[in-house]
């Protein structure tokens, strides 16, 4: 089996062709809370990002890939690996999954696979995320995976009913030598 695919989906880079769905879920104002996104994106600027996204990821600290089911070859979503860190082996992690393909299993599998890809292909010892105390299935996703709560951040994001806070949310590859 392939790092970045299995029997359901491949995680891919990003494409030409994913200008229009990239640029629907970026300007989607509801997803902003969730990131730290604060200003809509022009076409001009995602089609220099997907130009630009082959690039290194020691080098931008950051890799976008696409998740694609192999049944119908529309991306659905999107998984990141950002701030990377390879002098200490760790990096956060970020999942989207478009709203008319939720609770369909997708986030679960990309999630997998971009872990496996971290651990054994990039190396690294530790994953984070940052996920809202209330976004009970972003909770429910990374425990499935494996991730436990290391702490809580207070007040953490702006949202449109005040501050929240996060969990701190932590993946450590329990290596064996």
């Amino acid at each position: 089996m392939k790092l970045l695919e299995n029997e359901r989906i491949i995680l891919r880079a990003l494409e030409p062709e994913d200008l229009d769905v990239l640029y629907r879920w970026e300007n989607d104002a509801s997803l902003w809370q969730h990131g730290n996104t604060l200003t809509p994106f022009s076409r001009y600027v995602l089609k220099e990002y997907i130009a630009s996204a082959h690039q290194d990821i020691y080098t931008t600290g950051q890799l976008r890939l696409m998740i694609q089911p192999r049944q119908t070859g529309q991306a659905v979503g999107t998984i990141d690996l950002f701030d990377v860190d390879p002098h200490h082996r760790r990096c956060g992690i970020g999942v989207l999954v478009d709203p008319a393909y939720r609770r369909k299993g997708y986030a679960g599998e990309a999630l997998s696979l971009v872990l496996s890809y971290a651990f054994s292909f990039l190396k690294l010892k530790q994953v984070y995320a940052h996920v809202p105390v209330n976004n009970e299935a972003s909770l429910k996703l990374f425990s499935l995976a494996g991730f436990k709560i290391a702490g809580r951040l207070v007040q953490w994001i702006s949202t449109p009913d005040g501050f929240a806070d996060v969990y701190l949310m932590q993946y450590v590859f329990a290596e064996t030598n």
